[in-house]
């Protein structure tokens, strides 16, 4: 079963980190982490896909402003499984998104509209979510 947690009037800010900790779904498709300023201005879309046509198990990241994505980086080396306990950690380090993934893995996407401040989170999709924490 898919969830949804959406946050609005949030207050995160360079150097605050966001704590996620939770079960990938043993049939999982994708899920995804959205932080912006609403659902239409996203200054990062984070989106670990299970089963991608062209790249299998694929990390996704992408922007979106009024409502048009931008263009989409993928990392074809997804350390996230199936059924796993996972702890993902995403900073605002100014001009840089930072998602430290199990297994010491990082992956890194510019802040591409330059947010200084982030007040709209969204997580959703094959994922249960058992800890969030904004630090």
């Amino acid at each position: 079963m898919s969830m949804e947690l959406e946050l609005k009037n949030m207050h995160m800010r360079a150097g605050d980190q966001l704590k996620v900790k939770g079960i990938v779904l043993h049939d999982a498709e994708r899920f995804q982490i959205d932080l912006g300023c609403g659902a239409d201005d996203l200054a990062l879309h984070f989106n670990p896909r299970f089963h991608d046509d062209t790249d299998g198990a694929v990390l996704v990241c992408n922007s979106k402003t009024d409502g048009c994505w931008g263009d989409e980086t993928r990392e074809t080396h997804n350390p996230l499984q199936r059924g796993a306990d996972v702890k993902l950690v995403l900073k605002l380090a100014g001009d840089v998104f930072e998602v430290e993934l199990p297994g010491g893995h990082e992956v890194q996407f510019p802040n591409r509209e330059g947010m200084d401040v982030i007040s709209y989170i969204r997580i959703t999709g094959d994922f249960k979510l058992t800890s969030f924490k904004i630090c």
